[in-house]
């Protein structure tokens, strides 16, 4: 029966979450490996005007029924959440409204399969706010999993280089250092994530930090692998894989190891 439910799935469908600014999109670039912007379709399939829609999006509204969808890789459709860190409880409503419906519909491809909840480190000393602990603590999400994506790593560089001046170093013996500083500043943060998070009643399933995502050639095979191993399908998990036709080292092994 299992089995049967699994074949009618098409397409591995994500719900991509946080604040704004947290690098969402440039990393649903590198999963499907482009450059464009998606097309956005509506729950109907109708294609939507996409001057119409980046215009929403400038103005940091988003329909989190709309599908997005990549022509180099339509094998995913993303949804996104509109950032709800302003504290609005109509977002929010919404947000669980779409979770609850989507992850149990009988509509067996509208289903989602995975949530990426983006905690970028830009903003480093405000990793788990209200928002966070609300949607962990509120939002069950059932047999979905939740995979926190710390996003935007690189730029715990600069917050290195300060706090190794600060320590009396010279610009040069900063930049040095500046590396394996940066390294630590991410030890820290993601432990202060995950302490904070696994403390909430619906805490993560796993977590996974992303650097340079802004290079065009990032490598998302971590990424495709956490997503895999947190899914409690293996049918899921030959589904997500099967999206990743270019990452060759990614299909052997789950090939081998199932």
């Amino acid at each position: 029966m299992a089995n049967e439910y699994l074949k009618k799935i098409e397409r591995f469908r994500i719900l991509v979450m946080g604040r704004a600014n947290a690098g969402k999109t440039t990393i649903l670039q590198r999963v499907c490996n482009s450059t464009d912007k998606p097309e956005i379709f509506d729950g109907e399939g109708n294609k939507i005007d996409s001057d119409i829609v980046q215009g929403t999006l400038t103005r940091g509204y988003h329909n989190i029924q709309h599908e997005l969808v990549f022509q180099s890789n339509p094998s995913f459709v993303f949804h996104d959440s509109c950032g709800f860190e302003a504290g609005s409880t109509q977002q929010f409503d919404q947000m669980k409204h779409f979770v609850a419906d989507h992850a149990v519909t009988t509509r067996v491809n509208e289903r989602i399969h995975a949530i990426w909840f983006c905690i970028p480190m830009t903003d480093s000393h405000r990793t788990v706010t209200a928002a966070e602990q609300k949607f962990f603590n509120e939002c069950d999400t059932g047999h979905v999993p939740v995979i926190v994506l710390v996003t935007k790593v690189d730029a715990l560089y600069l917050t290195a280089i300060r706090e190794l001046l600060d320590g009396g170093l010279t610009i040069a013996e900063a930049k040095a250092r500046a590396t394996e500083k940066q390294e630590e500043l991410l030890e820290k943060w993601l432990g202060h994530v995950k302490h904070e998070l696994g403390m909430c009643k619906f805490p993560p399933k796993g977590y996974i930090s992303l650097q340079k995502m802004h290079q065009e050639n990032a490598d998302c095979t971590l990424l495709m692998e956490c997503t895999a191993n947190v899914l409690n399908e293996e049918g899921l998990q030959r589904l997500l894989i099967s999206t990743q036709q270019s990452s060759i080292g990614i299909c052997v092994k789950y090939a081998v190891n199932k």
